[in-house]
Parts: C-alpha cells; structure tokens; sequence
C-alpha cells in the first residue's frame, strides 16, 4: 500500500485495551481511515528456524502490510491516534513499532477475482494462490453521482413464486429479508443464488458479514455444485473475527462490485447476510472507542454508517448492482431500530415468519406484511397488479376468519366465506416451493417458476378452478402442470 521510495512515518505503541489500540507518531500523523501496521515485540524476538544466520522477520517499517493492521479512527492530539486492530492483539505491547501505509485498505480488482473468496483485506482464503488483479482500489469511495443513476425501474425474476408474486424485486434496488433466527434467510439467500446466477447475465457477489464459518463453507460448496462459481464472488468477515473486520468488510465488497458495474458495464447481483451484524459491528466498535450509546445501546452514528454502505448500491444507465439482503431481526421485534433504520433503504421487504415456518410453509414469506415499491400496475402490468391484490385480499381474509373457526367451526361460516377459506388455503399451499439448496435434506427436486406460469396458476386458484383438488396436492410444487391440470 505504500509505493516505493515514499517516506514511512513511523509511530510507536503506547496503550492496548482490547482491540483499541492508542499509537504516537514523532511526524505527521496518518490520516483517518488510513491503515498502520504494528508488529508485536514478541514476533519480533521469537526464535526464527534455520538459526541466527536465518532472514530476519521484515520490519513493518519497510513493509506495512504485515504485522497487526490497525485502521486509524480518530486523532487524539497532535501526536496520537487512536486506532482499531483488524487482528488479534494477543502479545501487543507498549513500545510496539507502528509503520503507516499512507492509504486506506486496498482490495483487488478485475476479472481475476471471480471464483474466489476473500477477507476484508482482498486477501485469498480459499487456498488457490494470490489473485492476478488488474489494480488496488481502497475500499472507500463515495456512491455515484445522481446525474449518472438510472432512473426507470425494471422487475428482476427470482423464480420464487412467493417473493415473484407479492414482493417482486427490483433490477438495480435493494431487498430485504427480514427475520428471526432459523426462519430461513440463509437458505432463501442460497437459493436466490442459485436460481438468478445461472441466468443472470453479469457477476454474483456474496458478501457474509458475522458468518458462521459453517455457513461459509457450506455456501461456497453449494455455488461450487450449482456450477456459478466462475461468476461468482465471494468475501466473508466471520464472526469469529475482530468487530473492525466484520464492520468494513461490506465496503470491501463493494469496492468489488463497483469494478465490475463501472469499468466493465456489467450487471452485479450482491447478496449480502446479515446487514444486523453490520450494524452489531458497529455498536462493538462504537463501545470500543468510548463513545455513549444512544437508543437501546446502539451507536449513535448507526444512521450514517448504515447508509454510507446502502447509498452505493444503485444503478447507472448501463449497469446495475441489485442487491438482497438478509435482516436479522432480534427477538422478532420489528421496531428495534436496526431493523427500522435498514426497513428505509430499500424498495422490498421480504418478511420471514416463524409462524409460517411452524405450520410447514417454506419459504416463510408473511404475505401479508411483506411489501415491494413495485407492486403497481404501472411497474408490474394491470394483471400482475389485480391478481396479487386478489391474493393478498383473499389472505388477509382468511386471517380474519381464523378466530371464528377457532371458536365456531368451519362449518358455521357463510358459503361465500368458505369458499375463501378454501381459496387461500390451495394458494396459500401453492405458494410454498422445494428449494434446489435442500435436495439433500428433503429428497424433493428444486423448482423454479416462471413469471407468467405463476400468474396464470394463481389466476385459476382465485377463481376456484381448483376447489375439486385436494389442497394437499398444491403443496410443495413447482406448477400446476405436475398435477396434471
């Protein structure tokens, strides 16, 4: 990160407290954001093999990208700074040397980075060798100029009938799926993988902030099996990392993102879990550096770190990066101000419920308060508009009538309420779907569905052309087509 020749200010260690690291520098202090390395006195004397006639361990001095990396995040005075460690601190000092980069974390760019997997440094974790890339770009960069952001809206196909029919998503927009634990938002989030690289025409990014490395390893199979690997990015800050790592990690990929949407004009499909755990990120780093908290212990600047990494994901009039992004939602409280804080940002909201996932319907999707910017006739067409108001219609009247069959009976309900009840059952059923992710855990095919199959399908469930079919055979289908009607 520092070119040759330049001058490297050099700083010294005078207080660790945890992952909080106080550095003073005899010369101009590096800017904010810039990095510095730190090697610990320990590494330093350690015994080295091959004995003393052994190369010597390279001085952070003259090369600051070893070492711990401590990204400068405040000027105290004029000679100290106050840093946060990327690494683990174990065996820091005071009187540690302390070299600055000169420059912020720079990642690599180009088509040589598809089919990898990296950390938040651009760093290879897959064991493959080190990435041929066409430049070093630092990972902060403002969003694009609003003269230059696209302006129409265009629907992008996921073949999730569920999200397709009640919460379509936008070419170039942001969504969300919002839930609790275990209700399904990995593995809605390996699907959409699944299902939209394959067709996608530009680049899938996966960015894992606060990932289980589990999880990591399952995902990089599961893209390695479904074939779109080789268009396919993929950058993890894993939860076992430090909280900057995790926090600047969504950058990292952006900066990723950004190559391919800028310099090459191609589509981005940037799937990202969790954006909670960005934001728990930040309240660590937050307490880390002393700072109040502010409304149920979240960091004061939640805000304004929440959207200097939304603002740049947008579309230009070439080239779009769409973006999913899964939402933790603690303790199923959707007021908390995280969530609500991620709610504004984005043009779908997909919510998963735990209710739904009780009773047996995958994907979890509450189709009642999920909701999407482009549900209108003017965006989805007069027909896709008219039969997903008939849907939600029909099931928000179906959970009205729950009550009364609870206490009352089916049977004491009016004809035309039955036939409801009926109606929203077989589409409530319909609207489940076998997963290409969970093949090996349920035995079932996965099924992608065509826009224009589901709308005729749920055209004839609403008009009770399936009321001789038992609702049980609409379950965990593709179309109506496997059922033979």
């Amino acid at each position: 990160m520092t070119l040759k020749g330049e001058r490297i200010d050099k700083g010294t260690v005078i207080a660790v407290r945890g992952s909080v690291v106080d550095v003073r520098f005899e010369g101009d202090l590096p800017n904010v954001r810039h990095m510095v390395a730190a090697e610990p006195a320990a590494v330093r004397s350690a015994p080295r093999p091959g004995g003393s006639d052994a190369e010597p361990t390279a001085d952070p001095a003259s090369d600051p990208s070893g070492g711990v990396q401590l990204e400068v995040m405040a000027h105290l005075d004029e000679r100290t700074v106050r840093c946060l460690a990327f690494d683990p601190t174990q065996g820091m000092a005071r009187g540690d040397e302390v070299a600055a980069s000169g420059a912020p974390i720079e990642v690599p760019v180009g088509p040589a980075v598809l089919g990898r997997t990296f950390d938040v440094f651009g760093r290879p974790i897959d064991g493959r060798g080190p990435v041929e890339a066409i430049a070093m770009r630092p990972i902060y960069q403002p969003p694009i100029d609003l003269e230059r952001q696209a302006l129409g809206t265009e629907i992008l196909p996921t073949g999730i009938k569920a999200i397709d029919l009640l919460a379509p998503l936008e070419r170039g927009g942001k969504a969300g799926l919002f839930g609790g634990a275990g209700v399904g938002k990995t593995v809605l989030i390996s699907e959409l993988i699944h299902n939209m690289a394959a067709r996608h025409r530009g680049v899938s990014l996966f960015c894992g902030i606060g990932e289980r490395s589990r999880e990591a390893e399952e995902l990089v199979r599961d893209v390695r099996d479904a074939g779109v690997l080789d268009h396919t990015v993929l950058v993890f800050g894993q939860m076992n990392e430090p909280p900057g790592a995790r926090f600047r990690v969504g950058h990292t990929a952006l900066t990723m993102a950004e190559y391919f949407r800028d310099d090459e004009q191609r589509d981005v499909l940037l799937l990202i879990d969790n954006v909670f755990r960005f934001v728990q990120a930040g309240a660590e780093v937050s307490g880390l550096l002393g700072r109040l908290s502010s409304r149920m212990g979240y960091q004061p600047t939640m805000a304004t770190e929440l959207a200097e990494l939304q603002e740049r994901i947008t579309s230009t009039a070439t080239s779009a990066i769409t973006s999913v992004q899964a939402v933790y939602v603690p303790a199923d409280d959707f007021t908390d101000p995280a969530v609500v804080h991620a709610f504004g940002h984005l043009s779908a909201s997909v919510v998963l419920s735990r209710d739904r996932a009780i009773q047996g319907f995958y994907p979890a999707m509450d189709p009642l308060r999920s909701t999407s910017a482009l549900l209108g006739p003017d965006t989805v067409g007069e027909r896709h508009d008219r039969i997903a108001r008939e849907a939600r219609s029909t099931l928000a009247s179906f959970e009205d009538l729950k009550d009364i069959i609870a206490m009352l009976g089916f049977e004491e309900l009016s004809e035309e309420d039955q036939r409801v009840v009926n109606r929203a059952r077989r589409l409530e059923r319909y609207l489940t779907q076998p997963f290409q992710v969970t093949e090996a855990f349920t035995g079932q095919e996965g099924r992608a569905v065509a826009l224009d199959e589901l709308l005729s399908d749920c055209e004839r469930i609403l008009a009770d052309e399936l009321a001789d079919v038992p609702e049980q055979d609409l379950y965990m289908i593709g179309t109506l087509q496997e059922i033979g009607r």
